[in-house]
């Protein structure tokens, strides 16, 4: 019989045996990977190839029950327990050192009615995985803006995406979840059954359970106005599309990012590595509407590249691809009120000085349906944002000296951050207790403490942007 010492918490460790596992293993119907697998290597990776983790084990669950028969038996032995759906964590918290990990990616089922408007999606499915069959509806749902991004972590921190000033947060759209709470329960919250927890899941990251299973109300949008609008990157430039993004008519969403232009079909050739603003676009209305409403960014410069054309909705993340290949990163981001001239010219400078070409600065105009939801609403509660900021230090060698990297984005962090009002939990990397407070108000802060203490008083979910239970 062998025995490990695991923590159990940072200053408590306990013995463990390896045996205890085939209680667990005869309990599920999916799979128990440990490092005897011969996929447990496969198993254990994440986004960011500067995670070398060695769980204890990873339950590939299959369904709810499988969810609380791992949440009963980390429980019962004081056993750290994480959770994965996509594998997306800037936080790094989808695996972790000798804990039980409930991985959900093959809980992907996606269930459309059409003539309700409604789908069925599992935790696990990923934007990508939404996205298709919903089109083929002519529906849709605003989530990340990258297909391969787990809808549970999206979801449970707010889910600011590609429709969102006409739509709202994936959580505006949300109708119910299957939960596991810490209990090992597995019951249904919604606004009409244990409201407290529903509230607690649209924003507050997965604090107080594991959401299996999300309801969420579509939108009726099967083509868009979408693509790449690629402009020289001057302070001209970027003050105009600031000032026009975050009050420009619902129907359109931006996600303008300062970069180098990278290889792709559609550049030409002898652009490639110049100093762009980089608009990704989604139109949901008219073609010819959104023609006039895209004038005012088109006339800020002579485009560089110019695909925004109407496509089926789900083309759209065909522009950020690129995002789900293995990288590193090092971010950090805020919302802020107003952006002023300072932001923009030390952003300018900073790419001109950045560490790696892959690196960028994100700038999002808000405004539009998310920020017509009263504030304490839902645990999301930064609604009166103009805009979202974050600064993106990316490379792809893990043997590269991060804190080169780290340091690049630092530096251009301090020169903006006062001028930032709180930050979108999904952006937060490790980065302390105030930051998590940070991504949210004090009265937001003390109702997820509370809610906290009812449903997990003894913080089993820790693992995420963590609200401690009150005491």
């Amino acid at each position: 019989m062998s025995v490990a010492i695991l923590p159990s918490t940072p200053t408590h460790p306990i013995a463990f045996s390896y045996d205890q596992l085939d209680a667990l293993r005869s309990r599920l119907v999916g799979r128990l990977i440990t490092a005897s697998s011969p996929d447990f290597d496969e198993a254990r990776k994440v986004l960011y190839v500067t995670v070398d983790r060695r769980p204890l084990a990873v339950v590939r669950a299959a369904n709810a029950e499988d969810v609380a028969a791992a949440v009963g038996f980390a429980r019962a032995r004081a056993l750290p327990l994480a959770v994965r759906s996509g594998g997306h964590s800037l936080a790094q918290h989808s695996m972790i050192d000798g804990a039980i990990v409930v991985d959900l990616s093959t809980m992907k089922r996606v269930n459309i009615d059409p003539d309700a408007r409604i789908a069925r999606v599992q935790a696990g499915a990923t934007s990508g995985d939404l996205a298709g069959p919903a089109n083929a509806h002519g529906l849709a749902l605003s989530t990340g803006d990258t297909a391969s991004v787990g809808m549970g972590g999206l979801t449970t921190g707010g889910g600011i995406g590609f429709m969102v000033r006409k739509y709202g947060l994936a959580i505006d759209n949300l109708l119910s979840a299957q939960v596991v709470t810490a209990a090992g329960d597995i019951i249904t919250a919604s606004e009409f059954e244990h409201p407290d927890l529903f509230w607690a899941i649209r924003g507050g990251g997965g604090n107080v359970g594991i959401v299996t299973e999300f309801t969420y109300r579509l939108a009726p949008v099967g083509q868009v106005l979408g693509g790449a609008l690629l402009l020289p990157a001057t302070h001209e430039v970027l003050r105009g599309y600031l000032d026009y993004a975050a009050s420009a008519p619902d129907d359109l969403t931006t996600i303008a990012n300062l970069m180098r232009v990278p290889p792709a079909p559609f550049v030409p050739q002898e652009r490639i590595g110049e100093l762009v603003l980089a608009i990704l676009i989604v139109w949901t209305g008219s073609v010819e509407d959104g023609e006039r409403a895209l004038a005012p960014l088109r006339a800020l410069a002579t485009p560089v590249v110019d695909t925004v054309s109407p496509i089926p909705y789900p083309e759209i993340y065909r522009y950020t691809d690129h995002q789900s290949a293995p990288h590193a990163a090092s971010i950090r981001s805020m919302f802020a009120p107003e952006l002023s001239d300072a932001v923009i010219d030390a952003s300018l400078a900073a790419m001109e000085s950045a560490t790696s070409p892959y690196s960028l600065v994100q700038f999002r105009g808000l405004g539009g349906a998310r920020a017509r939801v009263v504030a304490d609403a839902t645990a999301f509660a930064h609604r009166d944002s103009r805009y979202f900021v974050a600064i993106i230090g990316l490379w792809l060698d893990a043997a590269e000296d991060a804190s080169v990297h780290t340091g690049w984005v630092e530096s251009l962090w301090q020169a903006i951050r006062p001028e930032g009002s709180g930050v979108y939990v999904n952006f937060l990397e490790n980065e302390g207790a105030n930051r998590v407070r940070d991504a949210y108000p004090p009265a937001t802060y003390a109702r997820l403490a509370e809610i906290k203490r009812r449903y997990d008083p003894g913080n089993l979910f820790r693992f995420n942007q963590n609200v401690p239970p009150r005491r």
